[in-house]
């Protein structure tokens, strides 16, 4: 397993960001993994889920956006959000260009992705994994911001945890089942950030992608 940094150049106005790439000796696919609003790619939420996933063949390329490398607390516009997601995509299939390529991030880096995917639609990814859809903000349950999700034409993998607040279960239950390629796994007792007592839930979750990458690309 290896890691190295990079600069990520997402364009001249917007300027480049820091990313990191992981990959295991003989990887099967490569994740774009984009971080949520609350902290940046070094968070150890993130670090720890890359680690993981190159255990289990997975190689990622995660990035910060710019508000996280600017150490600014208010999430980027969806505009600058989409640019960077399309410079990550770019970037992985440049650093492995025979590999399948999958996007996937957690919570707010989740939905830009597919923002991004649902209004690119020639695109190179395989499929999307949300590490925690952020369906509607806390305490306003809604399903508005999963309308642009009937644009994707890949298989789509929702890991959710049963006391989210920013998905209330019935709702994100909804959701998946009307969409025709996702695939919705609940994790009993786990919060927005997959807490949940004790209970190792990052072993969870990287077996669950695991499984579902292994469908797609086999």
């Amino acid at each position: 397993m290896s890691t190295k940094s990079l600069k990520l150049n997402i364009s001249p106005s917007i300027g480049k960001v820091s990313a990191k790439y992981i990959t295991p000796d003989k990887p099967v696919c490569i994740f774009t993994l984009a971080h949520g609003a609350g902290a940046g790619m070094d968070h150890v939420f993130m670090e720890t889920l890359a680690d993981s996933l190159a255990k289990v063949g997975i190689a990622t390329l995660r990035f910060n956006f710019p508000f996280a490398e600017n150490k600014k607390g208010r999430p980027d516009s969806p505009a600058v959000a989409h640019a960077t997601i399309e410079a990550a995509i770019a970037k992985a299939q440049e650093l492995h260009p025979k590999l399948p390529l999958f996007a996937s991030g957690k919570s707010f880096g989740g939905r830009m992705s597919s923002q991004y995917l649902a209004a690119h639609p020639e695109n190179p990814a395989k499929g999307l994994v949300f590490y925690g859809f952020p369906l509607h903000p806390s305490g306003k349950p809604s399903i508005e911001r999963a309308d642009h999700l009937k644009e994707l034409k890949i298989p789509m993998l929702f890991l959710q945890g049963s006391k989210d607040t920013l998905a209330t279960w019935e709702l994100i239950e909804a959701v998946s089942s009307s969409l025709k390629k996702a695939t919705l796994v609940k994790f009993e007792g786990a919060d927005h950030s997959f807490k949940a007592g004790k209970k190792d839930v990052m072993s969870l979750l990287v077996a669950e992608t695991k499984s579902w990458v292994e469908k797609i690309i086999k």
